[in-house]
């Protein structure tokens, strides 16, 4: 079986961080692994509280982790500390990870700021020149190039100055009110957009750790780039489309609706 490790922060309430990622690599076919940046006391209604673990654990879970199983790919989520982040950039370079997918977390759904500014500038200096492909919504492309985000055009100049920041292939997720749910993917050598229907649903925490990790698990059963983000755009539109109603805030999503599917056949 194909094995993906995932580097993030965890959510206490379940919808994003860690527990969706695990859930979301699970449900896509490969063996989920984890390092946990830090813990979160948060709900579908906000962030109360992070708490960072030490630089110096994170990389003991990290390597115990992988000269066990090694992963065929690495998701990078939440790192709210330039301490952390610097300990991810050498366990990348030491043990050559590849397929890493680095998801430039910085502000939760609820609206929480997730990292702090000494983070930014270390996450830009040195985690994401090491990342196979980046993959931040609008409000975080925006704070990496800056440049405001206005249309289809801007995201396709934006993903192509992070490239050139960067070295890596850049998905710019769409939505936040600019459009249906478009998403522009530029390799380096070609762009291609990724078309997708708005979903009418208050039901989106954790949706940017999802399609990232989607996007991981099907790096890690050898699919290409373009592929991999086709396929987890699919699986996010289904787990958005089954409305699982939880909480009383931006609810969870639906990560292993199939198996409600299933059991709805049976």
């Amino acid at each position: 079986m194909r094995t993906a490790l995932t580097i993030a922060g965890s959510d206490s309430c379940g919808g994003a961080g860690i527990q969706a990622d695990i859930k979301t690599m699970t449900c896509n076919g490969v063996y989920a692994m984890s390092a946990i940046t830090a813990l979160t006391a948060q709900n579908t209604t906000g962030v109360t509280g992070i708490m960072d673990v030490p630089p110096e654990f994170l990389a003991e879970q990290i390597r115990t982790t992988v000269t066990d199983i090694f992963p065929d790919a690495v998701k990078i989520g939440m790192v709210s500390s330039a301490a952390l982040i610097q300990v991810i950039a050498q366990a990348i370079r030491y043990f050559s990870f590849r397929n890493v997918v680095a998801d430039p977390v910085m502000v939760a759904t609820s609206g929480a700021r997730l990292i702090s500014e000494d983070a930014i500038r270390s996450l830009k200096d040195e985690l994401l020149p090491l990342a196979d492909v980046i993959t931040p919504n609008i409000p975080e492309a925006e704070a990496l190039c800056g440049m405001s985000i206005c249309c289809a055009k801007d995201m396709e100049q934006a993903a192509k100055t992070l490239h050139e920041a960067f070295g890596a292939a850049v998905l710019v997720k769409g939505g936040h009110n600019l459009n249906d749910a478009n998403d522009f993917l530029f390799d380096g050598t070609e762009g291609t957009w990724f078309y997708g229907e708005r979903i009418q649903s208050s039901n989106t925490h954790g949706t940017g750790c999802t399609l990232s990790s989607a996007i991981s698990a099907n790096l890690a059963k050898g699919e290409s780039l373009k592929d991999a983000v086709l396929h987890a755009k699919e699986y996010i539109s289904h787990a958005l489309s089954a409305a699982l109603n939880l909480g009383h805030g931006s609810g969870p999503l639906f990560h292993n609706y199939m198996l409600s599917e299933k059991k709805q056949r049976n």
